[in-house]
């Protein structure tokens, strides 16, 4: 195991509408969304899509079904400065384009206290620019998630006050269509009260692309992982350790037409590799997460040449038991770490070890 030096991963709290939540997030972001992520080959790549049919239905399906979320990004738009038919586009990326720089792992380990652990991959030119955001939204569940800049909550890692925890992986599916987009569902999914309400939130939608989402409810014995594309939706109860990359693994899904890169695939099989070697005694999650043994291709990812473009910029562990959830988050392999929670109450880390 390495250790490392890199910018720490900050807190903000935010409270007030719809709009102001996201007028605060996209204040927060604006110097590193308009001094580099729009002028990347990524922001290219989705804004060649601003006019696509897709698009235009995205818009009014979110507008009509989903108000508050609207508010939300026209208030991103405002923070950031930027048009608001960009900031939506980009908020559908994955929709439209199947190499958004967007990728994870995640370790499944269900039990009496089950553990979800979760790599959050993604460009590491924002890595100094992610937050760790506690959300009071009018109208909605005050909720902690990771945030990217010029994104709307939801599409990473979360617990919401229900004790409801969500982590997803991005799948480069190519049989996206029309309907909601992807990180409009999982920012849905934050405002669900229980499992199921967020599982029929995600299978009963008009789905534009896909996502992978795994998800756990302090009370609820339940690891439910759920693979969604445009056209299908697979839930199942996690009954063993398992982990998931970013490609579709269910059996209802694997075969649908999809990009699996390398790196996908080899932290998949890597995953796969350790959680099989385990006998007898509990996964730790972060021996798997924070893994390096195929350096070409780890599963803990900080190399500047990664061949998709992205780093592990922070990793999650929940502790989802019978009465309680408790959390924390780290910036750095090896590190201590950097947040630690109870539901959603931040610790005192020198009290919290």
């Amino acid at each position: 195991m390495f250790t490392e030096t890199r910018p720490r991963l900050s807190f903000i709290e935010i409270e007030g509408t719809p709009r102001e939540v996201g007028l605060a997030l996209g204040r927060h972001g604006a110097a590193i969304v308009n001094g580099y992520l729009t002028r990347s080959h990524a922001w290219a790549s989705v804004m060649a899509f601003r006019h696509d049919p897709r698009i235009a239905e995205a818009r009014a399906l979110v507008e009509t079904l989903y108000p508050r979320y609207w508010q939300e990004l026209h208030g991103l738009a405002e923070g950031l400065g930027l048009p608001f038919d960009d900031v939506f586009t980009w908020n559908c990326r994955g929709d439209v384009w199947a190499m958004a720089p967007d990728g994870c792992t995640t370790i499944q380990l269900p039990g009496r206290t089950s553990v979800l652990g979760h790599n959050e991959d993604g460009d590491p030119r924002l890595a100094a620019h992610c937050v760790l955001a506690s959300v009071r939204a009018a109208g909605g569940r005050p909720f902690v998630a990771f945030v990217y800049p010029c994104s709307l909550p939801g599409h990473t890692f979360a617990a919401n006050e229900a004790g409801l925890v969500q982590t997803v992986n991005n799948i480069r599916s190519r049989r996206t269509g029309g309907g909601l987009p992807r990180m409009v569902l999982t920012r849905a999914v934050l405002d669900c009260a229980d499992i199921d309400e967020a599982v029929g939130t995600i299978a009963g939608a008009k789905r534009a692309g896909a996502f992978h989402s795994t998800l756990a409810q302090a009370g609820d014995g339940r690891l439910v992982s759920v693979e969604f594309t445009h056209s299908a939706c697979s839930v199942l109860t996690v009954s063993e350790p398992q982990c998931h990359a970013n490609h579709l693994v269910h059996a209802g899904t694997a075969s649908e037409a999809q990009i699996v890169t390398a790196s996908s695939r080899a932290r998949q099989e890597r995953g796969e590799e350790i959680v099989g070697a385990a006998t007898g005694e509990p996964q730790a999650p972060l021996s798997l997460l924070w893994d390096t043994k195929r350096p070409d291709l780890p599963i803990y990812r900080r190399q500047p040449d990664d061949p998709d473009h992205e780093n592990t910029l922070a990793t999650a562990v929940f502790e989802v038991g019978a009465d309680k959830l408790r959390w924390r988050v780290y910036d750095g392999c090896g590190q201590a770490p950097r947040h630690a929670f109870d539901g959603l109450v931040r610790l005192d880390m020198a009290a919290s070890g």
